[in-house]
């Protein structure tokens, strides 16, 4: 189990801190080529989800690697889930329904991440 629980932090940790760099690096106007969601949000709230999604992804994996306050890599999951139930609701205003699905399939596996890393052997 914790080999299965560290290859969905590995793979949710990849994907969110590219779509963490990807929201600082890029100008808003660029995002909304691929990310049309972002045509109501602020380029400050963009960079904010982007700090936010690069923060999640930082505790999935650092915290309990250096085997500090492992506590933290369940947080992050669960900051995942959080940031994906918002997501579901932005893509919901704008009938995106594809999109919803891909939110609930990584708030499916943070959910999975969390539950495994507070259970009674977290790690």
């Amino acid at each position: 189990m914790n080999v299965f629980l560290w290859i969905l932090q590995i793979v949710l940790a990849a994907m969110f801190l590219m779509a963490g760099v990807m929201k600082l690096a890029q100008p808003r106007e660029k995002l909304l080529g691929s990310m049309p969601v972002f045509e109501t949000y602020s380029p400050g709230t963009i960079k904010f989800i982007g700090i936010a999604e690069i923060a999640a992804a930082a505790g999935l994996i650092l915290p309990p690697l250096i085997g500090l306050a492992s506590v933290l890599a369940p947080l992050a999951a669960l900051g995942i889930v959080v940031l994906m139930i918002l997501a579901a609701m932005a893509h919901g205003r704008r009938k995106e329904t594809p999109m919803i699905t891909g939110n609930i399939v990584i708030l499916v596996l943070a959910a999975i991440v969390a539950w495994g890393r507070l259970g009674p052997n977290p790690f």
